[in-house]
This record gives C-alpha cells, sequence and structure tokens, in this order.
C-alpha cells in the first residue's frame, strides 16, 4: 500500500519540488518579476536598490513592506529573493557594496560559521534585528484525517534511525502513522518538508524531533555522554522517501497537499493562515496552532524571526534605513499592523521597542535622502 502511494504521489511532489528549487538563482536578483517583488518606482537604478535575500517564511513579509515603502516614498521599491535562510546568508555574505544584498531574512539567528563567511568576505558589521513571532505547523489537505501528533512520534516517524530496544538504533522501520501510536491514522507517512539549507527545517529539528528525542530514555542518557551524537541522531531526516525535500517555496508544498490528501507538510505558520481555506494544521500535544496559542507560548513550535542588515551598506543605498524603520514600525509589525493580516504574529510591546531603537539608531549610518 505504501509502495503503491508513493509512486502515485511522488510525480506531482518532485514537479513541484523543482519547480520551487528554481527561485534560488541569485542572477535574476535584478530581475522583479523573477523574484516577486512589486513593480519598481522611483528612480534608483538596479545597482542601488535595496536587494534582500533569505527565509522563505520571512519573505513574504518583506514583500508586503516593500510593495508600501515603493508606493509611499521616494524610493525604489526593494527586490525581495527566496533563497532560504541558509542560501541568504550565503550571498549576503559576498561582498559589500550597493550591488550586493543589503539584508537577509532568516527564521533562526546567524550561525557562527556564517558570520565566518561574511569576515572573510570583508562584511564586518552586521545588525540582528527581530520582525516578529511564527509557527511551524504540520499541515495536511483540508479533506485529510486529523492528526494529534507529539514531538516524540514526530521524531519516530521522522528520523533516519530509532532506538533497537537493545542500546543501539536500527532503521527507521515505520511505514505507517499507526505503527508509531496507534492513535494516529492508518496512513503511509510522507512529509513534504524544506530542504537542510532552510531555517524552517533547523528550526523543526530543533525544536520538534530534538526534543521528542529527549523523551525517549536511550537518548536523553546518549546526550549525557555525547552531545554531538545525541544530536546527529536526533537531527538526522531519513532518507528512505517518506520524507520529501521540497525547495525553499511553502506555497508549493500547499500546492501539493491539495493534490495529494494523505501527505502531511512543514509549512510556516503565516502559510496556513494564508491558505486556511485548502490546508489544516494538525494539533501538537493537543494544542492547535493558532494566532493566541502560538503568542501565549503554548504553542510548542514557534520561533522568532529576523533580519540581518548590513551596515556598511546603509551609506551606500538609498532608503535603506527608512526601509529598516518602517519594517518595525508599529504600523507594520505592530498588534494593529498591515503585517498581521499576512500571518505576522508580532513580537511583545517591549520586544518590539527594542527592535525599533535598533532600526532608529542605524539611520545616522544612512545615505543622505534624495
Amino acid at each position: 500500500m505504501f509502495t503503491g502511494f508513493l509512486k502515485s504521489a511522488l510525480p506531482a511532489v518532485v514537479m513541484l519540488a523543482a519547480a520551487a528549487c528554481g527561485q534560488s538563482d541569485l542572477s535574476k536578483l535584478e530581475d522583479d518579476s523573477a523574484s516577486g517583488a512589486a513593480p519598481v518606482a522611483g528612480t534608483a537604478s538596479a545597482e542601488q536598490k535595496i536587494k534582500i535575500v533569505g527565509s522563505s517564511t520571512v519573505a513574504p513579509f518583506s514583500r508586503t513592506i516593500a510593495e508600501r515603502f515603493g508606493a509611499t516614498t521616494s524610493f525604489s521599491t526593494p527586490i525581495v529573493e527566496s533563497t532560504g535562510t541558509g542560501g541568504g546568508f550565503k550571498a549576503f555574505c559576498a561582498g559589500v557594496g550597493a550591488a550586493q544584498p543589503s539584508i537577509s531574512n532568516a527564521s533562526r539567528p546567524i550561525k557562527g560559521s556564517e558570520r565566518g563567511l561574511c569576515s572573510a568576505a570583508g562584511v564586518t558589521a552586521i545588525t540582528e534585528i527581530a520582525l516578529g513571532y511564527d509557527g511551524i505547523v504540520v499541515a495536511n489537505a483540508k479533506e485529510g484525517l486529523p492528526f494529534d501528533l507529539t514531538k516524540q512520534e514526530l521524531y519516530l516517524a521522522l528520523a533516519k534511525d530509532v532506538p533497537d530496544g537493545q542500546g543501539g538504533f536500527k532503521p527507521n522501520p515505520y511505514k505507517m502513522w499507526n505503527e508509531v501510536a496507534p492513535n494516529l491514522p492508518a496512513k503511509p507517512i510522507l512529509v513534504l518538508g524544506p530542504p537542510p539549507t532552510s531555517g524552517t527545517r533547523d528550526a523543526f529539528v530543533e525544536l520538534g524531533m530534538e526534543l521528542g528525542a529527549l523523551e525517549i530514555p536511550e537518548l536523553a542518557a546518549l546526550k549525557e555522554t555525547d552531545e554531538d551524537a545525541f544530536k546527529a541522531r536526533a537531527h538526522t531526516v531519513r532518507t528512505d522517501g517518506a520524507w520529501v525535500d521540497f525547495g525553499e517555496n511553502d506555497t508549493a508544498i500547499v500546492q501539493s497537499l491539495v493534490k495529494s490528501p494523505d501527505a502531511i507538510g512543514i509549512l510556516g505558520f503565516s502559510f496556513l493562515e494564508q491558505n486556511g481555506d485548502r490546508v489544516k494544521g494538525a494539533n501538537l500535544g493537543g494544542v492547535e496552532p493558532t494566532f493566541e496559542n502560538i503568542t501565549n507560548g503554548q504553542y510548542g513550535l514557534a520561533r522568532v524571526m529576523y533580519f540581518y542588515v548590513k551596515d556598511q551598506n546603509l551609506p551606500l543605498v538609498p532608503g535603506l534605513a527608512e526601509f529598516i524603520i518602517e519594517s518595525v514600525s508599529d504600523g507594520a509589525a505592530g498588534e494593529d499592523g498591515y503585517m498581521i493580516e499576512k500571518g505576522l504574529i508580532p513580537l511583545h510591546e517591549a520586544e518590539l521597542g527594542k527592535a525599533q531603537e535598533i532600526a532608529a539608531s542605524l539611520k545616522t549610518s544612512a545615505a543622505p535622502t534624495p
């Protein structure tokens, strides 16, 4: 049954994954239509426009801000490209200059190795700014069966190797959800998820699979004796077809879930919000993935979204400081801001105030207004 399902479902999955991956070509950065940015406003040349790369989860928020910024100011509409968090930092760290990305969106904090990459290319001044919260959701088609999963069940369903009950590990034997836990649907395990370059993937394995692994005594003991070995076991996703890397495009995952009702997908909460007529979110330990449950901390797969500013580009790119200030303004990112309808979960008041202070401090280094 499982093999037959995979044969029928995977062709559509692979085609959409290929389309999603095709959006990461940085050679298209100068082309607004390729990046998904709004039509250009203002008079700045392509080399002077604000260029933004990075997380596919944060990109829709950046595009919303960019469209308003281009329409309501004298500056050109920023170019926004969805490359994934890891791919964004790679492009962001390539060098300093107006032709280089000035902002990198991220659904996780920057890694030390990525800061090292930046430093080696002369990108030595970087500012981190929190934008808001997001939840990571397990979703399936609206007509699909309901799911209520625990983190331990996520680990057991998706880890490459699981404890064998004799002190060792064995390749993951579970093919059906009800083999993981009898209360789960008698359906094949087929999960469409983000690739290793995605911040959503990083957050999912850290907040979901790792914490689920810790609920298993053998893995909790392993962490006490060898943390690196524990993380390798907890973070390594199975490669036997039960998990499909689906590119840096949650919209493509949504489209495939609609066509494959027995599959589930790993998405950012904002994509669930925007596609609530087509997909639904699974409960996590009995907690529904809602705006309120993520805000109050009850939902266990929540994270902070960031954007990183290349400070050295502030004097080189017109409007960069103004765009940063707008991004964390009350009107954009506050409780009643226009990004709320896009699915942004706002920072708490003190956190937003701190982000606004950081943004305002960058204005002193900005290019003069034309």
